[in-house]
């Protein structure tokens, strides 16, 4: 079904990971989630083979969500899955406000923070991020990670948001870097320019959030000429096409993922999360869950191999558009960018205000 990948030596997790951005409460402008579908999509997915999931201690609410399910999955909620079988990825992301701060007893009380949230005696794997690189102290936290991983606290280290320079200096630091976290997309090709390439060079491999750009990769949208966003994401990913591909482009592009998937007896969708899962290097792809709906869209991204013809006619096409300036979140990190002005840099700071 969900296809395994050896993260690390003996750690296998699966090529589409349960993303779980989307349940987080800044995430939804004009509705709400209902959570007792999500917990639904949750048991659908597992039972599935879908057992791996990404969230983060930013994301307010997600990693108590995962505990309660995973807390479910110990009483015997489910026939088919037990705990052991749950893969969980969370994120250590300091406040910017915080970075100056950020010691060994504070990254520890969030990481044990994060375990008692998801119910979990050892975090599977830790993605590191740093929102100012000019603020000192970045090596040093991930070594302070290495710490509480040689505590047994910590199975993984891995990045996120990370560009090549900052991460070659972390692995040059001889920080155990498994994974690096990425945007990327049929739009958002940034991770192409130089950071895919070393990551492959030293071992490290992609897990990719993104890839289908808050749901703009849907047949819904061939035709549209006016978008009016539903989430913090398609913000951000208006903005990607914008700076990529333009409203005409990206018009072309559906056309063209629409009479690939008519082949395969699929959607756009899973061709867009096929096309990202095909590029060397990468290890999975993150597909956010929102409701139960769309948990067969997941298993039928296995259920076809996409000839490699096919492959190169999306890349064909793709090279004839720009993807946003600068290396991975970049832009997201300069100050003025539109990009940057959706961020929020302080969430750890407001949970607790």
């Amino acid at each position: 079904m969900n296809s395994d990948f050896e993260l690390s030596k003996g750690y296998h997790i699966n090529r589409v990971i349960n993303g779980c951005w989307q349940l987080s409460e800044g995430h939804t402008i004009n509705h709400t989630l209902d959570f007792s579908d999500v917990s639904k999509a949750f048991y659908m997915l597992t039972e599935k083979g879908f057992t791996t999931f990404d969230c983060a201690d930013i994301y307010t609410g997600a990693e108590e969500f995962i505990g309660k399910f995973i807390k479910e999955l110990k009483q015997g909620g489910s026939s088919v899955v037990s705990a052991s079988d749950i893969q969980v990825h969370t994120k250590y992301v300091p406040d910017i406000n915080m970075l100056s701060k950020v010691n060994m007893e504070f990254t520890e009380s969030i990481i044990d923070r994060s375990l008692m949230r998801l119910n979990k005696d050892t975090l599977d794997l830790v993605q590191f991020h740093w929102w100012d690189y000019d603020v000192p102290g970045c090596i040093e936290t991930a070594g302070d990670l290495v710490r509480l991983q040689e505590k047994g606290k910590i199975r993984n280290i891995g990045v996120t948001n990370f560009d090549t320079k900052h991460l070659k200096e972390l692995v040059d630091a001889g920080i155990p870097v498994v994974s690096c976290q990425s945007q990327y997309s049929v739009f958002d090709r940034r991770p192409e320019k130089q950071l895919l390439e070393y990551c492959k060079s030293k071992g490290i491999y992609h897990l990719c959030y993104g890839t289908l750009a808050g749901g703009f990769l849907a047949e819904r949208w061939i035709g549209k000429k006016e978008f009016q966003p539903e989430t913090r994401s398609q913000v951000k990913y208006m903005q990607v096409i914008e700076d990529s591909l333009g409203w005409d482009g990206y018009q072309k592009l559906l056309l063209l993922l629409a009479e690939i998937a008519k082949k395969y007896d699929v959607n756009i969708s899973q061709i867009a999360t096929k096309y990202i899962l095909c590029q060397e290097g990468v290890a999975a792809a993150i597909v956010g869950v929102r409701n139960s709906r769309h948990v067969e869209d997941n298993v039928k991204i296995f259920k076809f191999e996409m000839e490699q013809a096919d492959v190169e006619r999306i890349r064909s096409f793709l090279s004839a558009y720009p993807t946003v300036e600068g290396e991975p979140f970049e832009p997201e990190r300069t100050i003025g960018s539109k990009y940057r002005n959706i961020m929020h840099m302080n969430v750890n700071e407001e949970e607790q205000s």
